[in-house]
Order: structure tokens, then sequence, then C-alpha cells
């Protein structure tokens, strides 16, 4: 089981502003046969939003080679894809760095009919991106549109309005000319059931055959 202790979306935002999207569960993705590995990076945040202020207070490590392309990877291990944006097709380096849990008590408070929330917890990726080029990205980039979160090999919903001003999330209304080099953090929440004991990070452009996944397991 995943433990989730914090109160993190209780302080984001107000509770009108958000409104939850249940898109579709996907099938099963059976990608864990093909897993080289498996991290544990899930901020439990046993003592509240400290937690989360402490884990961002920690030194960030160099991520690990990229991956050329789509497939299974350790948390904190990057791999590289395009995006298309508005300026045209961009090279992103793309890792995605953790997770962070809610409650279903939080949950029920940010979402606009707290029975929308019965039996989930919202979870947070922290994804970061770094343009590779071959180019400046103009206008508002959309390469975070490419994040989905699974637990237990189904997709979770979209939580339409969730905060970016998080802790370590930066909003992509504030990223403006995004220079070849530059890195970004920009964060997905979606719902998933209280009780999965596994999660994964899924990015990949639209329609993708192979996204990355990275796999954040071993939290219960």
């Amino acid at each position: 089981m995943l433990h989730t202790r914090s109160v993190w979306l209780r302080a984001a935002a107000p509770v009108a502003v958000l409104a939850l999207a249940l898109t579709a569960c996907g099938g099963n993705k059976d990608a864990s046969s093909s897993a080289p590995g498996s991290g544990s990076g899930v901020d439990d945040g046993k003592n509240s939003a400290d937690a989360v202020a402490a884990a961002d207070e920690k030194p960030t490590q160099s991520p690990e080679p990229s991956e050329p392309s789509g497939g299974v990877l350790r948390p904190g291990r990057s791999g590289t894809g395009q995006y298309k944006e508005e300026s045209g097709k961009t090279t992103y380096e793309v890792v995605a760095q953790k997770v962070h849990v809610g409650t279903e008590a939080e949950a029920r408070k940010v979402v606009q009919s707290p029975e929308d929330a019965k039996g989930l917890v919202a979870v947070t990726a922290y994804v970061k991106f770094t343009n590779k080029g071959p180019g400046i990205v103009k206008g508002l980039p959309k390469v975070d549109n490419g994040t989905e979160i699974y637990a237990d090999g189904q997709r979770g919903g979209l939580l339409i309005g969730a905060p970016e001003s998080l802790p370590g999330c930066e909003d992509p209304i504030d990223i403006d000319n995004w220079q070849v080099g530059e890195s970004h953090t920009i964060c997905q929440t979606y719902m998933i059931p209280e009780h999965s004991t596994s999660l994964e990070v899924h990015w990949g452009e639209e329609g993708a055959a192979r996204p990355f996944i990275w796999k954040f397991d071993g939290a219960g």
C-alpha cells in the first residue's frame, strides 16, 4: 500500500478552482517483465508539508546517462525523445525525478464534487525536461502533456487545474523562449485508487507506441 500522510494539496489551491477529469482507464501496460530495475522514489510526506520542503532541499543528483528510445527506466535515469511544439519538433532529455502522493481526505477537498474523489488520492509526478534542440521553444511549451501516471497498470484520472506552484514545480506559463540546454521541472497531477501498490510515470509524444516508463515500486 502507498503511504500517504501529507497536507500539501490542502494548502496548494482553493477548492473551487479544481475540476476532476476522470479519463478512461487504459489497458494493462505489460512493461514489468522488461524492467531493468525499479525505484522507491515515492515521497511519503510523513511530516506534512515539511517533508516536501525537506525533499526539495536535498542536493540534486546528476541524472544517469540517457536512453535514446522508449522503455522502462529507473527513477533518475533519463531518456531522449521528441515532442511537437508550436515552434516545431523539439528533442528533449526527460527524467521522472519523484512522485508525491496525498490522502483521500485531501483529494476530497480539492475537487468540485467530493464524491468524485471517494477512494482516490492525488499523486504528482515531478518530471525534468531539458531542451536538446534544434532551437528555442517559443510560446507555451506542451511537452508536459506527454506525462501520464499509471497505478497498478491502469492510467489514473488527470486532475485538471492542479496548481503548478507546488514546491519544486514550474508553471509552463512562466517559461518563455526555452533555450537549448535549459532545463525545467514540470509537474502533472493524477487521481489514482487509494490502495495502489505500484506507480508508473509515462512520457511520450501523443500516440507513441513505446513511451518511457519510470517505475516507483516498493512504497508499501
